[in-house]
């Protein structure tokens, strides 16, 4: 935990910095904040074991901001980031933060125009660079992202990164950088890959920090796991819907594959969903998102990766339509809901199958979740019989289906 009463002055900060800080409502540093940004600003490399929603950012983005000379109009900073959405986001806060010591920041990803990214590039003012994989190294091979004077370069959410396949990229990125850099790598899990990264380009004295996710968050969150057969689990799904009354809810799947199909069901019942992943076009996934935080959609079927640094304020409901691979990710989705204080309701909807998991999740995260077994379920349903109209829309679309097929 912190340390009671630690202030953001306590770390040798720069006035503009301090009052950037004070600007956007930050008044003392996390848990991570307090551990890494000391850390960095010695100058040592570092690899971070933090979550989402703990502050992470912050956590390097103010030791760039004040190791990074604005007047030398060359990238001394580059950020690798595992989506569009992060590189927008995490750009969008260091230039707050940076704006007082006039620290530029460009975000550079696909789907938008290369063109338009070089340009920027190309005046020179950007200090720090924001960018995915895949679109850092083609600038890199055109060469119009130079690296010569990078001092400080940051892998945030790298185990996202390897997990969607990029580490080729990222060693590429990296041969690029001058030997005499700073590297801060962050992740939410530290599998063997991680460890091996940091062994092949981080110093020999690297620092590492862990910090555990905020249990108070998910304590907070209602918890419902409903343990079904497999045939009845769509059934459920839309059962939930049909009797919740959220404006906002988020549905989490494995796979691309199953969200397109997930979301193509739900419509065809009636419900208003969209799915998002990694396959959307920026146009696409823009209007996605816009409509969902508008409230034009109700319903937004995502994979993990495709929701990893999504920045969705009133989220009422996360459903689970089959419990994640980890503990960590369990608390990463539910986190989405019961944000600020706020209290919010999870469910999940799972089979036998999934028994291992949700032993491991119920030993991690030593909250109350309320299972309810298939027995108790049917009662539940039986209970539910004076609210029929969505059952019967369920089971006429279901024999269209047949019919069509």
């Amino acid at each position: 935990m912190s340390n009671q009463g630690k202030t953001f002055k306590d770390l040798n900060l720069s006035k503009e910095t301090l009052k950037s800080l004070d600007e956007l409502g930050y008044s003392k540093p996390t848990e991570i904040q307090e551990k890494a940004i000391p850390a960095v600003m010695t100058g040592k490399d570092l690899v971070a074991q933090a979550q989402t929603g703990t502050g992470k950012t912050a956590a390097f983005g103010v030791p760039i901001v004040e190791k990074v000379n604005p007047k030398q109009k060359k990238v001394q900073a580059l950020i690798l980031v595992p989506t569009r959405e992060l590189a927008i986001q995490v750009a969008k806060e260091i230039k707050e933060l940076g704006k007082n010591k006039k620290v530029y920041t460009l975000a550079v990803y696909g789907g938008k125009s290369i063109s338009h990214q070089i340009n920027f590039l190309k005046k020179g003012s950007d200090v720090v660079v924001v960018g995915t994989p895949g679109r850092v190294r083609d600038l890199l091979e055109r060469g119009v992202l130079n690296l010569d004077n990078v001092k400080m370069f940051v892998l945030d959410e790298a185990d996202r990164m390897l997990e969607m396949g990029f580490i080729d990229d990222i060693e590429e990125i990296m041969s690029y950088l001058p030997e005499d850099r700073q590297i801060l790598l962050f992740s939410a899990t530290m599998p063997k890959e991680i460890l091996e990264l940091a062994e092949e380009f981080l110093n020999e004295n690297y620092e590492t920090i862990k910090v555990k996710p905020d249990e108070v968050t998910v304590e907070k969150i209602k918890q419902i796991i409903y343990r079904v057969n497999p045939r009845d689990k769509f059934k459920k799904l839309t059962e939930v819907l049909s009797q919740n009354e959220a404006e906002k809810v988020i549905i989490f799947t494995q796979t691309k594959i199953e969200a397109d199909e997930l979301a193509e069901r739900l419509n065809e019942e009636g419900f208003n969903a969209s799915a998002i992943h990694g396959d959307f076009s920026q146009k696409k996934r823009e209007t996605v998102l816009h409509n969902f935080r508008t409230g034009k959609l109700k319903i937004l079927v995502a994979t993990d990766v495709a929701a990893r640094g999504l920045d969705i304020k009133g989220v009422d409901l996360v459903i689970n339509y089959g419990l994640p691979r980890d503990a960590e990710s369990y608390i990463h989705r539910i986190g989405r809901t019961g944000r600020a204080g706020r209290e919010g309701t999870a469910i999940s909807i799972m089979t036998s199958s999934e028994d291992k998991q949700l032993q491991n999740i119920q030993k991690k995260t030593k909250a109350n979740i309320e299972v309810i077994n298939e027995a108790q379920e049917k009662k539940f349903s039986s209970a539910q019989k004076d609210k029929p109209s969505q059952k019967e829309r369920s089971s006429r679309n279901q024999t269209r289906r047949k019919q069509r097929s």
